[in-house]
């Protein structure tokens, strides 16, 4: 959850983090002096420009995989990878990207991250093949690790403190409408031109954001900050994270990839156990153990968990029931989001105030139950529109609207102010991940259900879930019927992840977690 906050108004990817997603960038004093008033509407264009490509990348990039899975002939798991690559480098290292901008400055670190997002997407625009595709989001994933923890950092060090929540609040609103319009604008160019575009669009913005800074934006760095980057904790993280999504991916592939599957599961669990053996004894470390011990912050954290896997989970599976089965374009699929951004953005602060006067269980709870509804609602494969599209996609926009500034309240609350960059950066983390293994978990299981429904269907071996024969064809009604088996037990899986989050927020998130201190909301 969080990047400030723009996430809590912005469909799936950018919906999820928590304020101050800089981590202790945001929090602390900035040792420099802001910078003079005329460069400060350009610090605002460069980082809204740069933080809008970052959040927007993952939610165009769902809309495209039914396309780029027909051009590059890609297997179901590659696709889970082409959306996880990206998922796994920026949330494995977006705490040690923050660290770096407070040592070794946000200006330097900014531009080099959008040099790597930059190059990156140029990357994904010209892939000759899915391999080559998924090397390069895991460049755009270490590219955002760098930028996007160093955009508040930025506007916090620019602006004085009088006019600082003003600026905050244009950054927030304007990356919100961006994100929120990404879908729809992507999916038409999508049609129109081809899915590429949605990488080669990026090239412009980023020399746009590039220029801006160099000329405008001033360096600034955390001078209080001491010790080394807690590098070794990085590295394990994303190694524990990626051999856990590697495993449970190989687990949607044949029976021979069990045996490889289990080893990775096991190598990803050593060395997520070797991360916190790390992150108990470093004097810096990226997770601090300590903000554990309060049972409302771990409880937090788990309901995130549970809540954003199941967002990222509905959000990736969705374009491949509405394009594959239903025959929508990929303009119409990103029309059919774009109420999430716009409900998220109006409502989530009405959420936050009333959670901070009310404390925020009941916000948290009910929200939660109304993205469970709706994630049994798309499951049901109702052929009306209204009540088998629509009605879920906007009890889904409220329940988070519900949700987003409330639990980030109780996140914030839990741990005492000198923790709260860190406790803020745990739970952007948190929710990043919780879509990398979202779409790992729930990827394999309608993989494997629709391996097995298909399984009576011999001519139709080799068929993949998500690719259905065109309308008429022979096969198509036993491939619809296994893609539906296929959809349904995914989608009930993340229902039973939405309801665990309610009865976590219900059982361990009390009144005690009324705002304190701590702003309410998150981006």
């Amino acid at each position: 959850m969080s990047d400030g906050s723009a996430e809590r108004n912005n469909p799936p990817a950018a919906l999820h983090r928590p304020v101050f997603p800089e981590g202790r960038a945001a929090r602390q004093r900035p040792s420099d002096a802001p910078c003079p008033e005329r460069d400060r509407p350009y610090v605002l264009v460069a980082t809204i420009l740069a933080s809008a490509m970052a959040f927007i990348d993952s939610t165009v990039v769902t809309i495209a995989l039914p396309a780029l899975q027909d051009d590059l002939s890609a297997s179901f798991s590659a696709l889970q990878w082409v959306v996880n690559a990206y998922a796994l480098l920026l949330g494995g290292l977006i705490l040690i990207g923050g660290g770096a901008g407070d040592r070794y400055g946000r200006k330097r670190v900014f531009l080099i991250g959008i040099v790597v997002f930059a190059l990156s997407s140029l990357g994904c625009a010209i892939a000759p093949n899915v391999e080559t595709l998924i090397l390069a989001r895991a460049g755009k994933g270490i590219g955002a690790a760098l930028l996007v923890p160093q955009s508040l950092a930025i506007i916090a060090a620019a602006f004085p403190k009088d006019v600082r929540g003003r600026a905050i609040g244009i950054w927030a609103g304007a990356s919100a409408i961006t994100t929120a319009m990404g879908p729809p604008i992507g999916g038409f160019l999508i049609d129109v031109l081809d899915w590429r575009v949605v990488f080669w669009i990026n090239l412009p913005l980023s020399a746009v954001a590039i220029l801006i800074t160099l000329r405008h934006v001033p360096e600034s760095r955390n001078r209080s900050v001491e010790g080394p980057l807690d590098w070794p904790g990085g590295a394990l993280a994303v190694i524990g994270f990626g051999a856990l999504t590697l495993g449970l991916t190989l687990l949607s592939e044949a029976q021979d990839m069990m045996l490889y599957a289990g080893a990775a599961l096991i190598a990803g669990l050593v060395a997520l156990i070797g991360f916190i053996a790390v992150e108990a004894r470093t004097p810096n470390p990226l997770m601090p153990l300590t903000l554990f011990r309060d049972r409302s912050f771990t409880a937090a954290n788990f309901m995130t968990l549970f809540l954003y896997g199941a967002l990222y989970g509905i959000m990736f599976l969705l374009p491949f029931d509405l394009i594959g089965r239903r025959g929508f374009t990929a303009t119409e699929v990103g029309l059919v989001s774009l109420p999430i951004g716009i409900i998220i953005g109006v409502f989530s602060k009405l959420a936050g105030g009333a959670a901070d006067r009310n404390g925020p269980r009941p916000f948290l709870v009910a929200g939660s139950v109304l993205v469970a509804g709706s994630a049994v609602l798309l499951g049901a494969n109702l052929d009306d529109f209204r009540f088998g599209v629509i009605a879920p996609v906007l009890m889904l926009a409220f329940g988070m609207a519900m949700v987003v500034a409330p639990l980030t309240t109780a996140v914030m609350n839990a741990a005492a102010d000198d923790n709260a960059g860190a406790a803020s950066g745990v739970n952007n983390a948190a929710s990043r991940l919780a879509g990398l293994f979202a779409v790992a978990i729930l990827g394999s299981v309608a993989s494997i259900a629709f391996s097995a429904a298909i399984g009576g269907e011999p001519s139709a071996d080799g068929m993949r879930f998500g690719v259905l024969p065109e309308a008429g064809h022979a096969l198509r009604p036993a491939v619809e019927t296994a893609f539906l088996s296929g959809y349904t037990a995914a989608l009930w899986v993340a229902a039973l992840w939405s309801a665990l989050a309610a009865l976590v927020a219900l059982l361990f998130l009390g009144p005690r977690a009324r705002n304190r201190s701590h702003p309410a909301g998150q981006q």
